[in-house]
């Protein structure tokens, strides 16, 4: 993964670490602990949003929740048993 993906990947263990090893007061703990629903949830709510900043033209906007859907999009794949790498040979296959 090229170094301003690297992001990407420390998210993800982090996410990893936090349904292995969960810390109290973690959001990210909070979303495994309520489950599939709610990680599918925040995911289409994020989705939506991001929709919302395209159509206001705000690039700030559209950063900021590309990042927030990125995040629960993350939490989703972990909890599916899903990695960048799955994710990246699925996109090769369609080049």
């Amino acid at each position: 993964m090229s170094a301003s993906f690297q992001i990407l990947d420390e998210i993800y263990q982090v996410v990893s670490d936090r349904k292995v090893n969960p810390k109290e007061g973690s959001y990210t703990n909070y979303l495994f602990d309520k489950g599939i629903d709610k990680i599918c949830k925040k995911v289409g709510e994020e989705a939506a949003e991001v929709i919302i900043g395209a159509k206001n033209n705000n690039p700030d906007e559209i950063r900021y929740e590309i990042a927030d859907l990125l995040y629960h999009l993350t939490v989703l794949m972990v909890d599916r048993g899903l990695t960048w790498d799955d994710i990246c040979q699925e996109l090769q296959k369609r080049r």
